[in-house]
């Protein structure tokens, strides 16, 4: 049935039993091409069902979906004439991973990060109202994304506004790791709320006529919620809450979605799902197939910057009882899960909840600790407030291990770490390092935690070819590291492009820095430089704007040195989504591309 469908107004005309079929076929065909492009497997497995309702139900882009995060709408682009595009995704010049409004008429609003569904698919709801619309705004979020503050401060607005607001909470007991939190044990305590619903609409139609019991009967049914249910949080907030039902149960979803269409009030309807649902090894480890990697060639086995992270924290909390350990719900991606093991009174997953992550930090170096943040380079964007005022104001003694920084590849825009240099940099009392390796990433660990104050370490995905790299050794702040002797150019390499600035130097025969730091710089070393060379060209996986050359070329104009500086780095653009190798060349942070700067071609 799946190659007759090219619009979501195809599947419209099938009753339930040809649904399910297509349902069926679907999850077999991501399957198959998942396992091909690699991609987020679970979540899209465990959506299918529901994607299809809303379809069956709504009509894009009239009515519009807001995807929270976005990496479980596949099913929605193979129902919105993407389908032959699949073996393209999140390859270069292919489908994004993620929804983007460039792509189709069908993606109302773009994605990549979470918790943000109920803001946007508010904003359309309002706007629909304005323009005296009745068309339906969706917002698809699941248990793990509600975690994030951002979607409290939307409901609390949503329940206060009378607008045309449909949001379906996606629970399926998991973020990325396992969900944790007051909120997560609320959800899984809720019992169906089918006896609930029936008496409360079997009641009103009862009291229509009976004014005089009215009052009474809203105290009660207040009273029956406290009863039935363990709580009542979305109904306090002002959204009708209708749930838990069956996310996979197509018949339902569907009446259910019906019943609630047109409706003039935010509403949420509560569904239960299973994240892997049709891949048995999929729903028996949802966290380890949460996301898979295309195959591969490459079986070395040399640890990723992940692991030598978590290698050292585990090092040091045995030497240390101050460390404490800080995750917003990326335990297993930061390298952190024989440290939750290993001293789980010490470490502290706090959802999806970036800013929360930062203050929490503060306030635990405050009384003594030695916190260590860990965190993508692009989610501590979501607690750049609070890094300012909570932690680098008070100068607090809080490290930060920004994992994923650079170009992470086929995640593409939304998860690149490339601005993290640029909005680091102008912060007072902060120490920045980009290490070239995991050797040198493990003596900045160390080096960070002997150090007061807020200390930023910023490593990429991936591994570096070091096998050995545990250490005890501390760098000297602000000191570089000149790797190769040479003459006229020196390349002043921040961060993992030092391979691709040997190569260079061999070609050239010119100097070649490890930098280092690119907070405190070693002004020192460049003016010595300056002095002896008669080309500085500085390269780094940060956007140009405001970033690591951007200090040299600050410190060369204040103190008036006569040099010249070529800066290498990425463009003021938002980037294009691929493999690091791709883009690393489609941007120019290659030996080539180092070369003919030296040269002037």
């Amino acid at each position: 049935m799946l190659s007759d469908i090219q619009t979501p107004s195809d599947i419209k005309q099938l009753d339930f039993d040809q649904l399910q079929q297509l349902a069926d076929e679907i999850r077999e065909f991501l399957i198959e091409s998942i396992n091909k492009t690699g991609g987020h497997l679970g979540s899209n497995l465990g959506t299918i069902e529901l994607t299809l309702a809303l379809h069956y139900v709504f009509n894009t882009p009239e009515d519009s979906f807001v995807w929270d995060v976005g990496h479980q709408a596949y099913a929605h682009k193979v129902l919105t004439g993407r389908k032959e595009m699949m073996s393209t995704l999140r390859q270069k010049d292919g489908l994004s991973g993620f929804t983007k409004r460039s792509e189709s008429e069908h993606d109302a609003f773009g994605a990549g990060h979470s918790s943000t569904s109920i803001s946007a698919a508010l904003g359309f709801a309002l706007a629909n109202k304005i323009n005296i619309k009745n068309n339906t705004a969706i917002a698809i979020i699941g248990d793990g994304a509600l975690t994030g503050g951002m979607a409290f401060e939307a409901m609390n607005h949503a329940g206060d506004a009378d607008a045309n607001l449909l949001i379906v909470l996606n629970d399926n007991d998991m973020s990325i790791s396992k969900n944790v939190g007051a909120l997560n044990k609320y959800l899984t305590r809720l019992i169906s709320g089918k006896v609930y619903s029936t008496m409360k609409s079997t009641s009103l139609n009862l009291l229509k006529g009976l004014p005089r019991l009215q009052e009474f009967a809203k105290r009660s049914e207040e009273h029956l919620k406290g009863m039935i249910l363990p709580g009542t949080l979305f109904e306090e907030l002002g959204i009708d809450y209708f749930g838990p039902i069956d996310g996979h149960d197509l018949p339902t979803l569907i009446k259910t979605l019906q019943n609630l269409k047109n409706q003039p009030k935010p509403r949420l309807l509560h569904i239960i799902t299973t994240k892997g649902r049709g891949l048995e090894m999929a729903e028996k480890d949802p966290i380890k197939f949460h996301g898979i990697a295309p195959p591969s060639s490459s079986s070395n086995s040399f640890p990723s910057y992940s692991q030598v992270f978590g290698r050292w924290l585990c090092d040091k909390a045995a030497s240390s009882d101050r460390l404490v350990a800080i995750t917003p719900a990326m335990c297993e991606g930061s390298g952190m899960v024989e440290f939750s093991t290993s001293y789980p009174e010490r470490y502290f997953d706090v959802a999806i909840a970036e800013q929360h992550a930062v203050t929490l930090a503060g306030g635990m170096a405050i009384q003594g600790l030695k916190p260590v943040v860990a965190i993508y380079s692009t989610f501590l964007q979501r607690g750049y407030d609070q890094f300012i005022h909570d932690i680098a104001l008070q100068n607090l003694n809080v490290i930060f291990a920004i994992d994923r920084a650079g170009l992470v590849g086929a995640d593409g825009s939304t998860h690149a770490g490339v601005f993290d240099l640029s909005f680091l940099r102008c912060i007072p009392n902060v120490v920045i390092m980009a290490p070239s390796s995991s050797l040198e990433m493990y003596e900045q660990l160390n080096t960070a935690y002997s150090l007061d104050g807020p200390v930023c370490i910023r490593f990429p995905r991936g591994k570096s070819e070091i096998e050995s790299y545990v250490t005890d050794t501390i760098q000297e702040i602000g000191k570089a590291n000149v790797v190769r002797e040479g003459f006229d150019v020196a390349i002043l390499s921040f961060g993992t492009t030092l391979s691709q600035a040997l190569k260079a130097g061999e070609i050239l025969d010119a100097t070649v820095v490890d930098m280092r730091f690119v907070k405190p710089l070693d002004k020192e070393l460049i003016s010595e430089l300056a002095k002896s060379h008669k080309k500085l060209i500085s390269i780094e996986d940060n956007v140009v704007s405001g970033g690591a050359g951007s200090a040299v070329a600050e410190f060369i104009h204040s103190t008036q040195l006569n040099i010249a500086l070529n800066i290498i780095g990425l463009p003021d653009e938002f980037g294009e989504h691929g493999s690091q190798e791709e883009l690393y060349e489609l941007y120019g942070l290659t030996t080539d591309n180092i070369v003919k700067c030296a040269r002037g071609e």
